[in-house]
């Protein structure tokens, strides 16, 4: 009767401590704006994302829930673009620091860009790290709601956009590497 006793209580203990913890982690979204990233617009309703497909330079097809589980930072660029072009570096940096196993950077050439055009971008300004992954038709754009370029996705590891920032950021910043680590925690 004891060890019954023992094991309920333990039970319930642990029942109350998991009800307790947050499913999806809160970031200081004010101090990620105030630190730098004050383009930043946080979702008022989350919704979940595209499941348009988009593919890679093989021909592959992918979806944005093939990184269900991870926090997903999606950036919508172009080669034409110029702010484009100042913004790849720093997410490259992003993603060889903090990319793995729960962070994934994914960006996503959206309209006419040429595979090799691509290629030869990602070279000129050293990037390394990041997918070449293309969106000819605009289709995932559309469905995001993109208008502009560059514009950034933050997705929660349940594949619902949190957040999103309209322009080029320092994503290397400290404020955006806190943001990501915010989301990342357990």
């Amino acid at each position: 009767m004891l060890r019954s006793a023992l094991l309920y209580t333990a039970l319930v203990f642990g029942a109350n401590t998991a009800f307790a913890q947050s499913p999806t982690p809160t970031p200081d979204w004010q101090a990620a704006k105030e630190a730098g990233l004050e383009k930043l617009v946080v979702a008022d309703d989350p919704a979940p994302i595209s499941d348009t497909e988009f593919t890679d330079v093989d021909g592959g097809t992918h979806t944005l829930a093939d990184y269900r589980g991870k926090v997903v930072l999606v950036n919508f660029w172009a080669t034409w673009c110029a702010p484009c072009r100042e913004e790849m570096p720093a997410l490259d940096r992003l993603q060889a620091e903090l990319g793995g196993d729960d962070f994934q950077v994914v960006t996503i050439a959206t309209g006419r860009n040429a595979p090799a055009r691509i290629q030869s971008f990602f070279d000129e300004v050293g990037v390394e790290n990041l997918p070449i992954l293309l969106d000819p038709r605009q289709m995932v754009a559309r469905d995001m709601g993109v208008v502009g370029l560059p514009v950034s996705v933050l997705i929660d590891r349940e594949g619902t956009e949190v957040a999103r920032y309209l322009g080029d950021a320092e994503w290397d910043s400290q404020a955006a590497k806190t943001l990501i680590t915010q989301l990342t925690a357990p």
